[in-house]
């Protein structure tokens, strides 16, 4: 009987609980599936689809997140921002393909990175990344002003890619530490390539981005599960703790009431 009535408490409690957690992560997934459509046809250079499909997340963005708050603040402004440069570049007929395509690309790694919980997409950058910046490195050891300029504007143009992403998976104080070491060695390239103190920042630099990507695949659980599998044990345990306090007040009632008779 105890049995039961633990088990029916714990499913009472996931009905409650699972459909409004399984609404939140379905909501973000038709509109991750959008970004990505819309992705597909800048690569194909369908760029007409590609608006299409834009427009129309923008109308289910707005829908969806007027119905149920399945974003915070940060990322509302976020996804907006790189939605609507998304859809400025690709209606923009002085853009290039390469500028239209990374223009999507950006709106769907921002995308991608507020529904992931683990490996996010633009972690997927990580080689191409470390390369070029690995280049600029060389470069700058070796004094070759204009590889260093070329490979580090190549680095640059890669970390605005994924830059938008970053601000939703990172904490501010973290994107304000890359952004401080970025911006010393964008604004003192001269002094970076000639003295060998400055480029002690490309070292720690680069141990920042290892350490961000790596941090990155570290915990793949949604910190959500975890809030819903405590919330459920914390039940289970209060039913069992009243129960168990029940059965020994039952227990200390008896002898009672047979020295009474």
């Amino acid at each position: 009987m105890l049995k039961k009535f633990i088990l029916i408490t714990a499913l009472l409690f996931a009905i409650l609980i699972f459909p409004v957690y399984a609404e939140s992560s379905s909501n973000l997934d038709k509109l991750d599936n959008i970004s990505d459509k819309a992705l597909e046809m800048a690569k194909l250079k369908r760029y007409d689809d590609s608006e299409k499909m834009l427009t129309f997340f923008s109308d289910q963005f707005i829908k969806k997140t007027a119905i149920e708050p399945i974003l915070d603040m940060d990322e509302l402004r976020i996804i907006t921002v790189a939605h609507n440069e998304a859809l400025l570049a690709i209606r923009d007929l002085n853009k290039g393909d390469s500028e239209k395509i990374n223009s999507v690309t950006k709106f769907r790694l921002v995308m991608d990175a507020v529904k992931s919980t683990h490996q996010p997409l633009w972690t997927e950058m990580e080689d191409q990344m470390m390369n070029s910046f690995n280049q600029t490195k060389e470069a700058a050891f070796k004094q070759d002003t204009t590889a260093f300029n070329n490979q580090l504007n190549l680095f640059l143009s890669q970390y605005e890619m994924i830059y938008p992403s970053l601000k939703v998976d990172l904490s501010k104080e973290r994107i304000q530490q890359l952004d401080t070491r970025i911006q010393y060695i964008d604004h003192y390239r001269p002094e970076v390539i000639r003295e060998s103190g400055s480029q002690k920042e490309l070292e720690a630099l680069q141990d920042e981005l290892t350490s961000v990507f790596e941090e990155m695949g570290q915990d793949d659980t949604d910190p959500s599960l975890w809030w819903i599998i405590i919330s459920t044990g914390s039940i289970i345990i209060m039913t069992l703790s009243y129960v168990g306090f029940r059965k020994y007040k039952g227990d200390r009632e008896k002898p009672k009431k047979g020295r009474d008779d």
